[in-house]
């Protein structure tokens, strides 16, 4: 796969190698995949929001492993 982008960089795809010689031909250039990354792929997915507000009162395997040892130890 190849990453390609016409003179402007309106137009930015992925395509197979082949056609990629092709459309080289016709005028478009090759560009870096993280081009296409920022403007296209990352562009189309919706952006979610995730509330990080809420906390957990779990305790971490650490502090049981703590707390079990001093037990242990009186």
């Amino acid at each position: 796969m190849k990453t390609i982008a016409n003179q402007d960089d309106s137009v930015i795809m992925r395509v197979s190698e082949t056609k990629a010689k092709v459309l080289v031909e016709e005028g478009f250039r090759y560009v870096p995949k993280e081009l296409w990354k920022e403007k296209v792929r990352d562009t189309e997915k919706p952006v979610e929001s995730k509330s990080t507000n809420s906390k957990s009162n779990k305790v971490s395997k650490s502090t049981k492993r703590h707390k079990r040892k001093m037990k242990k130890n009186g």
